[in-house]
């Protein structure tokens, strides 16, 4: 194997994590109106609110583990997440903050989502958006401030449990 059929099938591999990347996050809206586009939840009321914070690892692959509070009917519920995925490269810290849409009981917050991301850091410079949803619908879109040298696209599976 000579060193541009190396470049090429390195480049073809990338390539092809790139457009899985996309995918996730382009599908995960599912383009029903409780999906997790923007549009979707654009002029609709919040069921709640989450707070996290995550630790992320990238190279191609990708893994995070977490916890954080969800903010529903007045109470606080504690919980953890982590997940693993495709897409990205480096290492960060996640503060999370964002709404929980489609929430009618607390149980229905638990379980396994698909996520989409996109983001990137630079030190202390960063910017970003996660968007979550499992099979009962609920649905997270949290905006990420992240610490590290990250350079995040892609989509996850992520298991939420409550405390």
């Amino acid at each position: 194997m000579n060193l541009n059929s190396f470049k090429d099938r390195g480049g073809r591999i990338i390539l092809a994590a790139a457009v899985l990347a996309l995918a996730a996050c382009s599908n995960q809206g599912g383009g029903s109106s409780s999906g997790g586009d923007s549009g979707s939840v654009q002029n609709r009321t919040p069921s709640g609110t989450v707070q996290m914070h995550q630790v992320q690892a990238a190279f191609i692959g990708s893994g995070n583990t977490g916890d954080g509070t969800l903010r529903f009917q007045g109470r606080s519920y504690p919980f953890t997440v982590s997940g693993l995925g495709i897409g990205g490269i480096g290492v960060s810290t996640i503060d999370a903050t964002g709404e929980v849409y489609d929430l009618k009981k607390v149980d229905d917050f638990e379980g396994a989502y698909a996520q989409g991301r996109y983001g990137f850091a630079i030190g202390e410079e960063s910017g970003g958006d996660l968007w979550l949803k499992n099979d009962k619908g609920v649905v997270m879109h949290l905006k990420a401030k992240r610490t590290g040298l990250m350079l995040s696209l892609g989509g996850d599976a992520v298991v939420v449990t409550l405390k």
